[in-house]
C-alpha cells in the first residue's frame, strides 16, 4: 500500500513482519472443553477413588467416593472471582498466615541514646555549582519553550523579527 502526496510519499507493508501471541490467558484444551489443570486434578481424584475402592467396605467407599467426586469436581471446574478454586484456596491461607496489621515499634535504651547524642559528625566540604545558576527571565523563557513545545521562540528573537 502506498500513499502519494505532493511533498511525501509513504510506503506501508502489508505483510506483518512479527507474530503478537494473543489469548495468552486461555488455557489450552486438551479433551473437548477440558484443560491440562482439570484434566490432572481429575487423573488425581480418580486416583484416589482407585485407592478407596481397594482398601473401604464398598458402602464406605461409595460414601466417601461422592466426597471425593465432588471435592475435586469443585477443584477442577469451579472458579471464584474468574480464577480456579485452588488459586483461592491458596491465597486465601497465605492471607490468614501473614499478620492483619504490622506495626514498627523499636524501644531505644538510654545506652543507645547515648552513642547516638555522642556520635562525632563528619563536616564536608560544600559543592560549589559549576555552571552559574540561571537568572529568573531566563528560566521563565526556558519554561514557556517547553510549554509551546517549541513554538516559542524567546524575547530576544521576537524584538529583531519586528524591527526587521
Amino acid at each position: 500500500m502506498v500513499l502519494r502526496f505532493d511533498f511525501l510519499v509513504l510506503t506501508f507493508p502489508t505483510v506483518q513482519q512479527f507474530v503478537v501471541p494473543q489469548f495468552i490467558d486461555v488455557e489450552d484444551k486438551i479433551f473437548g472443553p477440558i484443560t491440562t489443570r482439570q484434566f490432572i486434578i481429575l487423573l488425581v481424584g480418580a486416583f484416589i477413588l482407585f485407592i478407596e475402592y481397594k482398601i473401604l467396605d464398598f458402602t464406605l467407599f461409595v460414601l466417601l467416593g461422592v466426597i471425593t467426586l465432588v471435592v475435586f469436581g469443585i477443584l477442577a471446574f469451579f472458579k471464584i472471582n474468574g480464577m480456579p478454586v485452588h488459586y483461592f484456596l491458596l491465597n486465601f491461607t497465605q492471607s490468614f498466615k501473614r499478620p492483619k496489621v504490622r506495626i514498627w515499634q523499636k524501644d531505644i535504651n538510654e545506652q543507645e541514646l547515648k552513642l547516638n547524642l555522642h556520635r562525632p559528625v563528619m563536616v564536608t566540604k560544600a559543592v560549589t555549582a559549576l555552571k552559574p545558576p540561571l537568572e529568573k527571565s531566563k528560566l521563565t523563557q526556558l519554561g514557556m519553550l517547553v510549554d509551546t513545545g517549541g513554538m516559542y521562540r524567546g524575547e530576544e528573537e521576537e524584538i529583531s523579527k519586528r524591527s526587521n
